[in-house]
């Protein structure tokens, strides 16, 4: 069979947009926008990414290998640089920093999009008049129903379905019927997402189903801004002695092969400018005492929605970052008022930067511990951080952050188009097996030009 007669084939296929024969009987294809769909339903590529995490954390979850007690399954939680499990006492301050981060906003109504083995709802459930979980995986909502938490319900879902009349169902079980969650709560689940179309779907519900005055919190986000930085960290942990060009090319390397979702600010923002709702935003650093990933690379995001949630502050009394400034932060600060916010800003962070001046997250925190204050992450510049006093002046509209500032990065690093690359071969050598029984499949290939990844 020639070559030509396959890539008739092959275009036939549902998931081609198009396909042409090129140099070396090489068949070279360009998919087709709707197989990698975000929304409102996935398309069907795309919905292949989604499945791909969803199995490896539900066997992640019935292995249940970092499960030390009821309320501490940290199954699947390790160190990128070693593999080895990360430390219970580390992970029980990243639980109480995220746990800190939500009260903080007072919610009533908690719905986590996400909810993993529990950790956070196990935390919440407390403070809450209802507390909603949904998650992919089944065995993570199997166990949780069976935990019987006080004023919590559990219900296998994507990230993709809240606006599902199965999870409205659960929500009017959950918090009365017809209330909505004044909190909806994203953490640690972003990094699984394939693209920011999928991250832009998730957001337009989660933000259509809060209710006004309410916060939607992203939490744990891997910073694209700070890709580069992590590879190198990372290359270097694991052999100290790399040559300069050797170090280059295996972070090139590593970018390419990523295949978890991390994007800046300027992404969040840009996905929700077309969204109806008033959106104030404020960033958060992690604040957690060791110097771990996990406390370098990512970072917080509340969003404050609709009516009765709080303005952005102005004017805003700024004060640039000096020794002396730091020497007495929390006298500095204790002259702040909801009238007369201040923030400290231009902070050069110790884990990332090695300016004389330097703080970590977690040192300015512990030094402004007794005041309402909030640690933050400079929106342009992520090695750098601020302190805000009271902590909602350090709010920003969606204009500061969309396309002002010098980006020290990329946007977003999606792995959809990776994953495209990877897959979509794979099922048209199938699909040709399958048209024409013992023919040799030729190499296929999805074109350079073909981001391959989601379309709205």
């Amino acid at each position: 069979m020639t070559v030509d007669s396959m890539v008739s084939i092959v275009s036939a296929h549902p998931w081609v947009a198009d396909a042409r024969a090129t140099p070396g009987d090489v068949i070279t294809v360009w998919p087709e926008p709707a197989a990698t769909r975000a929304g409102p339903e996935p398309g069907p590529l795309l919905r292949e990414h989604l499945d791909h995490w969803a199995e490896v954390y539900d066997w992640v979850y019935q292995e249940a290998v970092g499960r030390h007690s009821d309320d501490l399954d940290l199954s699947g939680w390790r160190a990128s640089d070693t593999g080895e499990p990360l430390p219970i006492e580390h992970m029980r301050e990243w639980l109480s920093c995220t746990v800190g981060l939500v009260l903080a906003q007072r919610p009533r109504r908690v719905l986590e999009i996400g909810c993993g083995t529990g950790l956070l709802a196990h935390r919440l459930h407390q403070h809450l008049r209802g507390y909603l979980g949904t998650d992919v995986a089944p065995a993570a909502v199997q166990r949780l129903e069976k935990a019987d938490l006080p004023r919590t319900a559990f219900v296998q879902a994507a990230a993709h379905e809240t606006a599902t009349a199965r999870v409205r169902a659960a929500m009017d079980d959950a918090f009365g019927q017809g209330v909505t969650p004044d909190c909806v709560l994203l953490n640690s689940v972003t990094q699984c997402f394939p693209g920011l179309g999928y991250l832009a779907e998730v957001l337009r519900q989660a933000l259509a189903v809060v209710a006004d005055g309410g916060t939607v919190i992203v939490g744990d986000i891997r910073h694209s801004d700070l890709l580069t930085a992590h590879f190198t960290w990372l290359e270097q942990s694991r052999d100290p002695d790399v040559g300069a060009d050797d170090l280059r090319t295996r972070i090139r390397a590593a970018t390419a092969a990523d295949e978890e979702l991390s994007f800046s600010p300027r992404a969040v923002a840009a996905v929700l400018t077309t969204q109806g709702r008033p959106v104030r935003v404020s960033l958060h650093a992690r604040t957690m005492e060791q110097d771990t990933e996990l406390t370098r690379y990512r970072y917080d995001i509340v969003l404050h929605v609709g009516a009765g949630s709080p303005e952005v502050p102005a004017p805003v009394r700024r004060i640039p970052w000096s020794g002396q400034v730091g020497a007495d932060l929390a006298t500095t600060l204790r002259a702040a008022s909801a009238d007369d916010p201040i923030v400290v800003s231009g902070i050069p962070n110790a884990l990332l930067n090695d300016a004389p001046t330097a703080a970590t997250p977690h040192a300015l925190r512990h030094a402004v511990r007794e005041l309402d204050a909030a640690v933050l992450l400079d929106p342009h510049d992520p090695r750098l951080l601020a302190v805000a006093a009271p902590a909602t002046g350090g709010l920003l509209a969606l204009e500061d952050l969309v396309g002002s500032g010098p980006a020290t990065g990329p946007e977003a690093h999606e792995p959809l188009a990776g994953f495209v690359r990877r897959r979509l071969p794979e099922v048209l050598r199938d699909h040709l097996r399958r048209q024409v029984p013992g023919t040799r499949s030729p190499r296929i290939v999805v074109a350079d030009d073909s981001d391959g990844g989601e379309t709205p």
